[in-house]
């Protein structure tokens, strides 16, 4: 089950408790609904917390059917599902931040799809700054979710993605 723990004020992160594998998955499917073109999101965690298996859980409610997998070694994973492009990256093998421009990426953060990003502190200062921060970390047999708003689009995504654990917790 997910237990939501609500925030204060709009300042305060967004946090849950994922009791599994498929409560993570859930909180994906509730993010699903906050989408839309133009927003870039950064996953924080470290390996085997959970990042993969959210996006996993977003694209299956946006009607993905296949297989998903960590974009690792591909660097990005592109989808075009619903009514979204979903761009799923992951910058942990790189070893210098300028590989983010050498592979010409930032063509994908130019507003018209949706930026998945695990381990964006590896192309940074190139990379394109985050609308919304989600950071998964093992908590016993779980996982517990922050989700920190940054602009106005990621407010507006935790408050969608808070109101729709709260409604339907799983």
């Amino acid at each position: 089950m997910i237990h939501v723990h609500h925030r204060v004020d709009d300042s305060s992160p967004f946090s849950a408790h994922l009791d599994d594998e498929s409560d993570t998955a859930s909180a994906g499917a509730a993010l699903a609904t906050a989408l839309h073109a133009g927003l870039v999101i950064y996953l924080r965690g470290d390996l085997g917390a959970g990042k993969t298996t959210l996006v996993r859980g977003v694209l299956r409610a946006l009607g993905h059917e296949g297989k998903v997998k960590s974009p690792t070694y591909t660097l990005i994973e592109p989808y075009i599902v619903s009514r979204l492009h979903l761009y799923h990256f992951d910058f942990y093998r790189f070893a210098v931040p300028e590989e983010y421009l050498e592979a010409g990426l930032d063509e994908y953060f130019d507003g018209n799809g949706v930026c998945l990003v695990e381990w964006p502190d590896k192309a940074a200062p190139y990379i394109a700054a985050p609308d919304l921060e989600i950071r998964l970390t093992v908590s016993g047999p779980g996982r517990r979710l922050e989700a920190l708003a940054l602009t106005e689009a990621g407010r507006t995504c935790i408050r969608k993605l808070d109101s729709e654990l709260t409604r339907n917790p799983t």
